[in-house]
């Protein structure tokens, strides 16, 4: 189980991410848009600078929904593998069966 203040680190990271995905995506556009002046352009990028840095959303990480562990994270079922595996094993995952020989 992954410490507390890491899940819910990354849960203000997403809400930061859903409050100001808009105004940094119209800061991106202008910023990005060759027929603004240079001035525009240039104020839209310390605009966006302005914001909060975990407002972007390369800042997030996947975390799996049960235990909060970061790491071999399955993106289809949001689950780590070992959460798969004991799912799997108890039999709450249609047509995973566990491997063994």
């Amino acid at each position: 189980m992954a410490k507390k203040s890491m899940i819910e680190r990354e849960k203000k990271r997403q809400r930061l991410v859903a409050k100001f995905a808009s105004k940094r995506a119209e800061l991106k556009g202008i910023a990005n848009d060759d027929s603004k002046s240079m001035e525009e352009r240039f104020k839209a990028r310390l605009q966006l600078a302005k914001l909060p840095r975990d407002s972007s959303r390369t800042r997030l990480h996947n975390r799996c929904q049960l235990t909060g562990r970061p790491h071999a994270y399955y993106r289809k079922l949001k689950v780590s593998r070992i959460a798969l595996r004991e799912l799997g094993s108890a039999g709450q995952i249609p047509g995973l069966i566990k491997s063994s020989w």
